[in-house]
């Protein structure tokens, strides 16, 4: 081999990478580490949704739950209410479902407490959005609605925000709606109804979708590899850099040949 052709990387060249390494890996592994919480967070909501769905209905929280109601305690709820529909400030917000694009028609909901909801009654398709093309759903006294309860859904959707003054709506955002409706005291959540059907056909209910992808498992072990990748890379480097000293320093030389013309 010849002189130069096997050297050692600096030692400042070896620390900075070996840093570099153990920087990643420590990285990487928390990440791993969050993806396994996340884990261990969605199958805790798998479990908690699948059991309310399942279960029988219980009355809707009143006033004084109202306060208390989050995603963990409520959300997916199954729900039953009686109370009288106020069909003429209804509210079509934006829905792309299982039936095609569409609306999702959600109708304020009087409870003799004193105090209002808001019903997802359901789906209707673009040429049904006009009321009196279901007129036959508008029904008049007092009903009884079964669904599930779901959180408001303030702001709007990606990259469209709600406009309550041209009435262009694209997320379920209760307090937006009930203040434009002018309903007064609303519950601070809506309720999808369930399949039952309508008079005529439409709204269709029961399309509340709970499917929850669960990708985290795929993620954690991609993190957990690319962490013990980089203890690998900053391990041979060590490896590399220590056999190249010693092969530079105290390792066989091979003297050179040179040619003569004396012989003795």
């Amino acid at each position: 081999m010849t002189e130069g052709a096997l050297q050692a990387r600096s030692p400042a060249a070896v620390i900075l990478i070996v840093i570099a390494a153990l920087t990643s890996a420590t990285l990487f592994g928390v990440l791993g580490v969050w993806q396994v919480k996340r884990l261990s967070w969605k199958l805790d909501l798998i479990e908690r949704v699948e059991r309310r769905v399942g279960a029988d209905p219980v009355q809707a929280p009143g006033r004084d739950a109202w306060a208390h109601i989050t995603a963990a305690s409520s959300e997916y709820l199954k729900v039953r209410v009686t109370g009288r529909f106020l069909h003429d400030r209804e509210t079509l917000v934006q829905a792309v479902t299982d039936l095609g694009s569409g609306y999702w028609v959600l109708t304020p909901f009087e409870k003799t407490q004193g105090f209002t909801m808001l019903v997802n009654r359901g789906f209707v398709s673009t040429e049904r959005r006009d009321p009196m093309v279901r007129a036959a759903a508008a029904t008049a006294g007092e009903a009884t609605v079964t669904g599930l309860l779901r959180l408001t859904e303030p702001g709007g959707a990606f990259l469209r925000t709600n406009d309550p003054a041209g009435d262009r709506w694209y997320s379920r955002d209760v307090e937006a709606i009930a203040f434009a409706r002018g309903l007064g005291e609303t519950a601070p959540y809506f309720i999808d109804a369930d399949a039952t059907p309508n008079p005529g056909g439409w709204p269709v209910g029961g399309l509340t979708r709970v499917r929850f992808t669960n990708n985290h498992l795929v993620y954690a072990v991609t993190w957990f590899s690319l962490s013990l990748m980089a203890l690998a890379s900053g391990g041979y480097v060590i490896q590399d850099w220590r056999r190249r000293t010693h092969l530079g320093q105290g390792g066989p030389r091979r003297g050179r040949l040179e040619s003569s013309d004396e012989f003795g």
